[in-house]
């Protein structure tokens, strides 16, 4: 059985790829890293809603097996530990409001930078 941590690892992957053209440049600027390059950044706008369904569907897979499939542990595995299944769902949805915010930076980056 794939954890979820693979599903959510792939969805914050995603996620990030999909806001480099945004979030990418006001990173590099805040940090001290100029240079013309940061505007090619930008190239990479066309593949953002590709990159924002492939986040989606990993997170869909990581919500699944956190949520919908049943556990298969023995007793005594960690697995089996609800205050484990309990921390796992506390970092997906933290995770996922954080993913959430990266992907909604272009829509509200106007407001806040002007």
């Amino acid at each position: 059985m794939v954890s979820f941590g693979k599903h959510l690892w792939a969805g914050a992957g995603a996620a990030l790829a999909g806001s480099l053209c945004c979030v990418g440049p006001l990173v590099f600027v805040a940090l001290g890293v100029s240079g013309a390059w940061i505007g090619q950044l930008t190239a990479l706008e066309p593949y953002r809603p590709l990159f924002i369904l492939v986040m989606l569907i990993f997170l869909a897979l990581a919500f699944r097996q956190l949520y919908l499939l049943p556990q298969r542990c023995e007793p005594g595995e960690t697995c089996a530990d609800p205050r484990r299944v309990r921390r796992q769902r506390g970092i997906f949805w933290l995770v996922l409001v954080g993913l959430m915010a990266l992907i909604a930076f272009p829509w509200y980056a106007a407001r806040m930078l002007s």
